[in-house]
């Protein structure tokens, strides 16, 4: 993984953090996700005049149809996980995907992963559940059995769950779709094919994502939440394409599983955020796992 990969997923993994951050302070995650979605929808206009989709083949728009899919679930069952269920419940589980991600990407797209990269990996996974599993605050010292089976439990895991799952299928999608539109001429374009294929993606993820957000929806809660949320949702929808679209950047040349690895770095911004703008005081454990996430990441990158 090279140096400049390497910075766009840790960026990517700041922006991340501070998107999944706006939604849970959001007063309902599944109405901020749709205010977020109408930036994208105006961008989706203007598409057809930023770059050249007559020269996508008809196996991107497939892929297109496939990532909307798994978009808009995993919107859509991140939204009602962080709606019933806390943020160190649903993230631990829903980031999960570096320690799946390789069991798919290796034989399905080819991909080599080193015994030093599959360490890293596995480093990554580790550091980020020990952060997150430190549910005890300060007088915590290590999650015992029971802690542990009661946060894998506890409301908002089975959506979390369903997260998980469709996250590691869009990872592998849209490296499928990045590497097809590596091999474009792609003259005349506006729009880097990271920032396209970002917006094609979010219009056929709020496709599936929107009639299914607006039945759990009440009427007139939405136009209320615009009202006083709309700035926020725009940070947050700038947060999300400028994020996601580094990803896409990256995944032209790095492996899927390195860039899903490196992007757990956001249980790092996590802490710091915690500590900064929540006033909480991280324990020894929760410090622990941070740092083993730091040299997951640096293995990673090394391999």
């Amino acid at each position: 993984m090279s140096a400049a990969d390497l910075a766009l997923v840790l960026l990517s993994a700041l922006l991340h953090a501070l998107w999944s951050l706006a939604i849970k302070s959001s007063a309902s995650p599944i109405g901020f996700n749709l205010l977020q979605l109408a930036p994208i929808a105006a961008l989706a206009c203007a598409l057809p005049w930023l770059a050249p989709l007559g020269e996508l083949p008809a196996a991107v728009w497939a892929l297109a149809a496939a990532t909307g899919l798994a978009h808009g679930l995993y919107l859509y069952w991140l939204s009602r996980a962080l709606t019933v269920g806390e943020l160190s419940v649903v993230y631990p589980i829903a980031r999960s995907a570096p320690a799946f991600v390789p069991l798919v990407a290796v034989p399905l797209l080819g991909e080599p992963v080193s015994a030093l990269g599959a360490l890293g990996i596995a480093v990554v996974v580790a550091g980020m559940w020990a952060v997150q599993l430190d549910t005890g605050g300060a007088r915590a010292a290590a999650p015992d059995a029971g802690g542990l089976r009661r946060l894998l439990l506890a409301p908002g895991a089975g959506f979390a769950w369903l997260t998980l799952v469709a996250s590691i299928g869009y990872s592998l999608v849209d490296k499928a779709a990045m590497a097809r539109l590596a091999a474009l001429p792609w003259q005349g374009a506006l729009l880097p094919p990271a920032v396209a294929w970002y917006v094609i993606l979010s219009s056929a993820c709020a496709l599936v994502f929107a009639p299914l957000a607006l039945r759990r929806l009440p009427a007139g809660a939405l136009r209320a939440q615009a009202r006083g949320e709309w700035r926020a949702a725009l940070v947050a929808a700038a947060f999300g394409l400028v994020g996601y679209g580094l990803i896409l950047h990256a995944l032209r040349s790095a492996p899927v599983s390195y860039v899903v690895a490196v992007r757990q770095a956001s249980v790092l911004f996590a802490v710091a955020l915690g500590a900064l703008r929540l006033r909480e005081r991280p324990t020894r454990l929760r410090l622990a796992g941070a740092l083993a996430t730091m040299v997951g990441v640096a293995l990673v990158a090394a391999s």
